[in-house]
């Protein structure tokens, strides 16, 4: 009531007191330092990996609230012994230094305690007058009462100068000592909390005397307060200065950009294991100086926990020089694919039921409108089992499963996968989609595998479920927990049971042909991998999974010029080898028993068994492969005792007649795949003596169908002859062959016939002794 009655008769006091009160409450600005900083990034164990300057030229790190022991006590003892005791400015020695700069006739002492100094680093650019004085002390108060002292500290310490652009203890412990703030030394730590009093004394080769002579000064104090003992102080004062600032750890300096771009200023604690970094650096940096001297500059490495879905790794490139672009973070930048994307063709199509693992696809020279698809080693194999064509990296199997499958349905799969280079439809990239006729990069690549391994690993973790999230984005913050959505009994994209035969098959190790040293493959670990090469061996690429890791590697040139010898078995594969060593053994993928069946398998043909199936074995695919057509190779023929013909009854009496299961191809395949397979019997004759005969079948080897053929010129200038071959169900049968309807000659056992054609446009028909014929129309140039 008193208070009422007083305001009642004093309203003018009473409302200049308020005014006084609210001003002094908002004299303080919510944010005391506005100054840029610069951009940290630290280990998932805080361990420093480097620090982009900030945008005003200082090294002057985000603030932070932990303030090192040792420093705190230096700093104290140096600058405020009783800052735990004043309200914000402390009388006494505001009185000793007012009396001392009074008879001076200069300013001789400040009496500042450190509540002061934090408002007027905070009030950069004024005057030190008394007014100003005075203003920090009411700011100094106001600054008590709003936060604590070790507040007050933290602010201190990262916003105090500390000689040159550098600002803030972690940057001076790293500029100056090259080390955390919190492992420093007494002596380091004395000799950083007198700095901020006379900056200038760190430059380098100046000043070292008076700089020595405070440092020891404090550290006579400390011993002499009982901080520390006679030891510590003998051994503090023999330590020396530093003599030249350190350069910031760039341990991870491409990681750097991308966080720079995300969180500009701020201090970010990522995932990056710092010793698997450092150690991958080194990799890397031992492999560029091999590649290097065959003018490969570039390389790429990432390296991510599939459990987790964080980054381990982060190497965006090699030590490379400007000139090669070495600022260029490769991971995130769309480079060509190469044959990295056959696998998810090949799950696609088990995940469909349209293959096996062990189906026989056609290997032989093939050719789609102008397109014409050719393997690494320019040989064909006829028939060979789709998982082998994937472990071996062949491309014309690959191509005709893609146009077998079809281009638009695997480009569905490929956008589910989230790739964000694919930005033009189908139709676009063609069938040389699956050879790198589209664009990639090692972020989305990586995270797709990842994804796979995932899929797999929660099936086994789970009661045979799926989430709904797996394709998710990994991350490199170390806060950061990737959902992965909910549970369900539907698969996200492929089934469990397609992703686990296809890692079997990329278990196997993807070479060269004829390539026999091969050296890099570790078999006591078992890494589904797949290495790429672009057209122009302009990118090589490497990709390897385990339960636990995906490991992924691009080599080449970041302008795109390609190198011989730029393939990814030869200049990524070893790089993916040696990261793979830095990691922890892992367990093989369990089965996923819920997804699949065991069946009865051709032996010799990859299909589901059927009855004409002489050799079959069981095995466990995937249950949609059940729908898959029964073996289209083997059928039931009819032989005589000595199963040297076939026979029939009007020939041989129907007791005498052998019934047999036979391994047939078609003509093409067979011609091919019998040069790699001694084995292999072709369909015996019918005897001459019998009526009818089977199906007769023949198909051009060469050239292909609108093909444009070029015939060089020997050292006499004269054209090299043009070899046409074409293979028959019964090689002895007689085949006749014209040009543009003009006879040129006839073959038999050996269909090949070698002409020199004219320039321009040929029609070229072969027709058999059974009335069979086969076309071909090609261009000839000169």
């Amino acid at each position: 009531m008193k208070l009422i009655s007083y305001i009642k008769h004093h309203k003018l006091k009473s409302i200049l007191i308020v005014s006084l009160l609210i001003t002094y409450y908002f004299s303080l600005p919510k944010q005391l330092f506005k100054d840029p900083t610069a951009t940290v990034i630290t280990s998932n164990n805080n361990e420093l990996l480097g620090a982009q300057i900030a945008k005003d030229g200082q090294w002057r790190f985000p603030q932070n609230d932990r303030v090192p022991e040792k420093f705190k006590t230096c700093i104290i003892q140096f600058e405020d012994e009783y800052f735990y005791k004043h309200p914000g400015f402390n009388p006494i020695s505001i009185f000793k230094a007012l009396r001392d700069n009074l008879k001076s006739n200069t300013i001789k002492r400040g009496g500042s305690t450190i509540t002061q100094q934090v408002i007027r680093l905070s009030r950069k650019g004024q005057e030190r007058t008394y007014f100003e004085k005075v203003i920090e002390i009411i700011l100094a108060t106001r600054l008590e009462f709003r936060a604590s002292k070790n507040q007050i500290l933290s602010y201190y310490s990262s916003n105090a100068p500390f000689g040159g652009n550098v600002v803030g203890l972690d940057a001076a412990s790293w500029r100056y000592f090259n080390r955390n703030s919190s492992e420093l030394s007494w002596a380091e730590s004395a000799t950083l909390a007198v700095l901020p009093n006379a900056p200038s004394l760190i430059y380098p080769g100046k000043n070292q005397e008076r700089l020595i002579k405070k440092r020891n000064l404090l550290l006579k104090k400390l011993l002499e307060n009982e901080v520390i003992d006679s030891l510590t102080y003998n051994l503090s004062i023999a330590e020396s200065l530093p003599q030249k600032p350190y350069p910031l750890p760039q341990i991870a300096p491409h990681l750097l950009q991308k966080v720079s771009q995300l969180h500009s200023g701020k201090r970010i604690q990522t995932s990056i294991d710092n010793r698997l970094q450092n150690r991958v650096n080194y990799i890397v940096k031992t492999h560029y100086n091999q590649l290097s001297q065959n003018g490969i500059y570039n390389a790429a490495v990432l390296v991510l926990d599939v459990k987790t879905r964080k980054i381990m790794a982060y190497v965006g490139n090699t030590p490379t020089d400007k000139a090669h672009q070495k600022d260029v973070d490769v991971i995130d930048k769309p480079r060509s694919t190469g044959s990295i994307l056959k696998p998810f063709l090949y799950t696609a199509m088990l995940d469909a039921g349209d293959i096996l693992p062990h189906t026989l696809v056609a290997d032989v020279p093939t050719q789609f409108g102008s397109y014409n698809p050719e393997n690494y080693n320019k040989t064909y194999d006829g028939a060979v089992a789709a998982s082998r064509a994937l472990s071996r990296s062949l491309n014309v199997p690959s191509v005709r499963m893609l146009q077998e499958f079809g281009l638009d349905r695997f480009y569905h799969y490929l956008k589910a996968l989230q790739l964000k280079n694919l930005k033009y439809n189908a139709n676009h990239y063609g069938l040389s989609l699956i050879l790198g006729g589209a664009e990639s990069n090692l972020w989305d690549l990586c995270k797709s595998y990842a994804a796979l391994s995932s899929t797999l690993n929660h099936f086994s973790e789970t009661s045979s479920e799926y989430y709904s999230n797996e394709f998710c984005e990994p991350t490199f913050l170390a806060s950061e927990t990737v959902n992965f959505g909910k549970k369900t009994s539907d698969k996200t994209l492929f089934d469990a049971a397609s992703i686990y035969l296809t890692y079997e098959s990329l278990k196997e190790v993807n070479r060269p042909e004829g390539d026999e040293s091969w050296e890099f493959f570790d078999g006591s670990k078992q890494i589904a991998w797949k290495t790429g090469t672009s057209f122009g061996f302009r990118d090589a690429w490497a990709i390897g999974t385990t339960k636990d890791y995906v490991v992924g590697v691009w080599v080449g040139n970041a302008d795109g010029e390609g190198r011989p010898g730029l393939v990814g078995v030869q200049a990524a594969a070893p790089i993916l080898f040696d990261v793979f060593d830095l990691l922890p053994k892992s367990n093989w993928f369990s089965k996923p028993f819920d997804e699949m069946q065991e069946v009865f398998i051709c032996k010799k043909s990859g299909f589901r068994a059927y009855q004409n199936c002489d050799e079959v074995e069981e095995k466990f695919i995937q249950l949609s492969g059940l729908k898959t057509r029964p073996c289209p190779f083997h059928v039931l023929v009819h032989l005589d005792a000595s199963e040297s013909y076939q026979v029939n009854g009007s020939c041989e009496t129907l007791s005498d007649i052998k019934h047999k299961s036979w391994f047939v191809l078609p003509p093409l395949m067979a011609y091919y795949y019998k040069a790699k397979n001694p084995f292999y019997k072709p369909l015996p004759k019918f005897r001459s003596d019998c009526l009818g005969d089977n199906t007769i079948t023949m198909e051009f080897i060469y050239p292909e169908e609108n093909n444009t053929i070029f015939l060089p010129k020997d050292f006499d200038e004269k054209p090299n002859d043009l070899i046409l071959k074409i293979a028959h169900s019964k090689p002895d049968a007689a085949l006749f062959w014209y040009l543009n309807e003009t006879f040129i000659g006839s073959t038999k056992d050996i269909h090949e016939l070698a002409i020199i054609p004219k320039e321009g446009k040929h029609l070229i028909t072969v027709v058999d002794e059974f009335g069979n014929e086969a076309k071909r129309s090609i261009t000839i140039t000169k």
